[in-house]
C-alpha cells in the first residue's frame, strides 16, 4: 500500500526554489535538499523523481510568483515610464538580496544553458510573456502619445529585457541597488 505524502509540497517547492536560488542547481546537493526540506530521500523521489524534477518546480514556482507579480506590476503603474521604472527597481532590490543572489531565471540561464533543454524552454516562456507585456504596454503608450514612436514596441520591449538580463546579472557582482538605479534612468532615455 501507497503511503500518504507527510510533507507540504508547495513549502518543499519554495524552500528549494529559494536554496537553487542562492546556490545554484549545480552547488546544489541532493543531501543538501533534504536537509532543507526535511524530508527523506524517498519522499523527495517519490514528489518530485530526483533533484532534476524539485528544480523543474522550483523554477515553474518563481514563474508563478516572482515573474508574475513582474507582469501585474505593469498593470499598476500610473504611465508607461513610471510602470517600467518600478518593475526594474523592485528587480534590482529582489536580485541584491542575501548578498547578490540575482535572478533565479538568469542564474539559470548562465549555469544550465545550453545543455539543459527543459531549462531552456522555461526561460523562453518566461522570457516571451515578459516582452509581449511589454510590447503591449508600449505600444498602447505609443497610441496615447505618452512615448516616442522612434522605435517599434517590440524591439523596444525586447531591448528592455535584455536589459533587465543584463543589470540581473550586475547585481550578482555589485549587489548595491544606489549603484545600479541610475542605469535605469539611462534605459528610460530609450523611450524618449
Amino acid at each position: 500500500m501507497a503511503r500518504t505524502r507527510e510533507f507540504d509540497t508547495e513549502a518543499a517547492v519554495s524552500r528549494a526554489m529559494e536554496l537553487f536560488w542562492v546556490r545554484g542547481y549545480e552547488a546544489t546537493s541532493v543531501h543538501d535538499l533534504t536537509q532543507c526540506l526535511g524530508i527523506g530521500l524517498g519522499s523527495l523521489y517519490a514528489a518530485f523523481g530526483g533533484k532534476d524534477g524539485l528544480y523543474r518546480a522550483a523554477l515553474e514556482h518563481y514563474r508563478a510568483t516572482f515573474a508574475a507579480a513582474a507582469l501585474r506590476s505593469l498593470e499598476q503603474g500610473t504611465g508607461a515610464r513610471s510602470a517600467i521604472r518600478a518593475l526594474l527597481v523592485e528587480r534590482i532590490r529582489i536580485a541584491v538580496e542575501h548578498g547578490g543572489r540575482g535572478c533565479l531565471l538568469v542564474n539559470a540561464a548562465t549555469e544550465r544553458l545550453p545543455q539543459d533543454q527543459p531549462t531552456r524552454r522555461t526561460l523562453q516562456d518566461v522570457l516571451s510573456a515578459n516582452q509581449n507585456a511589454l510590447a503591449d504596454l508600449l505600444r498602447a503608450a505609443a497610441e496615447r502619445g505618452e512615448l516616442s514612436t522612434r522605435h517599434d514596441p517590440p524591439t523596444l520591449a525586447a531591448f528592455l529585457v535584455t536589459f533587465l538580463n543584463g543589470l540581473l546579472v550586475s547585481a550578482k557582482i555589485t549587489p548595491d541597488a544606489r549603484a545600479l538605479e541610475p542605469l535605469v534612468e539611462v534605459a528610460l532615455t530609450t523611450l524618449d
